[in-house]
């Protein structure tokens, strides 16, 4: 099928001719146009965190079960992380800003619907609407700076990113427990919550992001498309349900393992043929984009799969409150976000980028080992000191391997590289999440058992030992052995992270820098472009 759709030229005026090469905007102009982007993605980042003090609440009183609230979670990962390279490619297509507009509303429909469920069916149908939203924001949002923005300038402004990404993390909690607790709210505004805000940011959009539209036409992807979001979706959820709904070693795993397989090796087949891939594998030939596509899916195994239980740890084994672990995390994002401000101006001025890259990796590796080390009895500052280690790496690392990659990317092709990076770290993340949750399950369990046989207080059941209790509800000994329990785990699930972070910093000391251009297109691309006669 063959469309005429309509693509953007960045930073170009009205009267700019097309083929023209992109004129740079002022920083004012680009803050104006990164305002409606900034807000819509604090939005779907919010969309996460605030629910996560909820789910509790309404799993009881939707009459869910331990599956359903982990499909609760699952369910926009899962539509987050298929829908991602989809909308990169789309970007080089079609309108960004529309897409993004267009984005707004399909998070806006599923937040409406979440809000409204009546069963937790229902509900988890609705979470998959919202991770399609999820998913465009989190690979827009990149595409659009992209287009505007140098590689070199491009550095100054991964701060707001990071700062978007703390102000999430940190109220998300604060408000969804504030509306929890809210006798005449109730958990269903937790969904609600973020409508005005992305109804704001679509009218912002409106006004301030403005790209002149160009229009060639292409050959949308369907087959490709199908192939990988089928081949994706099945991987995934085999790793969400193995280890709990089935063994990891069973004929359903072989099954699902082998179909995502089929699927994937059809799609990479497909891509190969078709016109206007979903993924072009040729991104692949550039050293580059492979090494740091493979480092992504190294640091969402080690920073995803391991940080989301820290929230667990402080209210389990340090008999937090969900507020006080939510204030916890502060000192990680402080460290992000100091770090991805602080290496962006420095990248900004002097064009380089693979030290900071080099550094931000090796301080993942040392964040995670130092916090291998923790227990149920570790003094919070050291633990607190450990996390803003690991935040620091995290921010020189994130941006910058979106960067390294963009750099090499012809702007055509800016959107599906963009894109194919934050996929493959989500993509690493949800797996990382799966086997070390099942890692620190059975640690848990372990302990659990053998610290009751200590005590001389017999389990009833193994599946007893491995769910989550009501610490409050528990006699001082038992707390004290479920606490050691989930302190010791939650160190040793940091250890087995390490490795995947050491990875990590293999591929980027193989990336060959390539000093950040000034010019949006690269210079292949400028010397194609029509020049203008001489005059006299």
């Amino acid at each position: 099928m063959t469309t005429t759709p309509t693509g953007t030229t960045p930073g170009a005026t009205p009267g700019t001719p097309p083929g023209a090469p992109a004129e740079p905007m002022a920083h004012r102009e680009v803050l104006e146009a990164l305002s409606g982007l900034l807000l819509g993605l604090f939005v779907a980042m919010l969309s996460s965190t605030v629910v996560s003090n909820a789910l509790p609440r309404i799993v009881a009183d939707l009459g869910g079960s331990e599956s359903g609230y982990t499909w609760v979670v699952v369910a926009t990962l899962l539509t987050t992380t298929a829908s991602t390279p989809i909308w990169g490619k789309l970007a080089d297509l079609f309108s960004k800003k529309v897409l993004v507009q267009l984005a707004l509303v399909i998070f806006v429909v599923g937040s409406i619907l979440a809000g409204l469920a009546p069963s937790m069916g229902f509900l988890i149908g609705a979470r998959a609407v919202q991770g399609v939203g999820v998913g465009a924001m989190t690979a827009l949002v990149q595409v659009v700076i992209a287009t505007i923005v140098s590689p070199r300038e491009r550095g100054r402004y991964s701060g707001y990113l990071g700062a978007v990404f703390a102000l999430a993390t940190v109220s998300g909690p604060l408000i969804g427990g504030l509306i929890v607790d809210t006798p005449w709210l109730g958990w269903r505004w937790c969904f609600y919550v973020g409508i005005p805000f992305a109804a704001l940011a679509f009218v912002v959009l409106q006004k301030t992001l403005h790209l002149l539209v160009v229009r060639r036409d292409v050959s949308i992807d369907f087959w490709g498309a199908g192939l990988i979001t089928g081949g994706v979706s099945v991987l995934l959820i085999w790793v969400s349900l193995a280890g709990h709904e089935f063994d990891w070693l069973s004929l359903t795993t072989a099954w699902m393992v082998g179909l995502g397989v089929v699927l994937l090796a059809a799609a990479v087949h497909t891509e190969s043929r078709v016109r206007e891939p979903i993924i072009p594998l040729r991104l692949f030939r550039d050293r580059t984009t492979s090494l740091s596509v493979f480092a992504s899916v190294m640091v969402g195994l080690a920073m995803f799969g391991s940080t989301v239980f820290l929230s667990q740890y402080f209210q389990i084994a340090r008999g937090m409150s969900p507020t006080r672990a939510g204030l916890m995390s502060l000192a990680l994002v402080g460290g992000l976000l100091v770090s991805s401000i602080a290496t962006g101006r420095i990248i900004s001025a002097s064009g380089l980028w693979k030290r900071y890259l080099v550094g931000g990796t090796s301080m993942m590796v040392v964040g995670l080992l130092l916090l291998g080390t923790i227990d149920a009895h570790t003094s919070l500052w050291v633990v607190g000191a450990f996390m803003a280690v690991l935040g620091l790496g995290m921010g020189a690392t994130m941006q910058n391997l979106v960067l390294a990659v963009q750099n090499n990317a012809a702007q055509s092709d800016i959107g599906a590289a963009s894109s194919l990076v934050a996929f493959f770290r989500t993509m690493g993340g949800s797996i990382g999440v799966s086997v070390l949750g099942a890692i620190l399950g059975h640690r848990v369990s372990d302990s659990v058992l053998t610290g009751l046989a200590r005590l001389g207080v017999p389990a009833t059941s193994e599946g007893a030992s491995r769910a989550i209790p009501d610490m409050a509800a528990l006699p001082a000994p038992v707390r004290a052995v479920f606490e050691d329990a989930f302190g010791a785990a939650t160190g040793h699930i940091f250890l087995v992270a390490a490795p995947f972070a050491l990875l990590a910093l293999v591929a980027v000391l193989f990336i060959r820098e390539v000093p950040l251009r000034t010019t949006i297109e690269r210079q292949d691309e400028l010397e194609e472009l029509p020049r203008e006669p001489a005059t006299a």
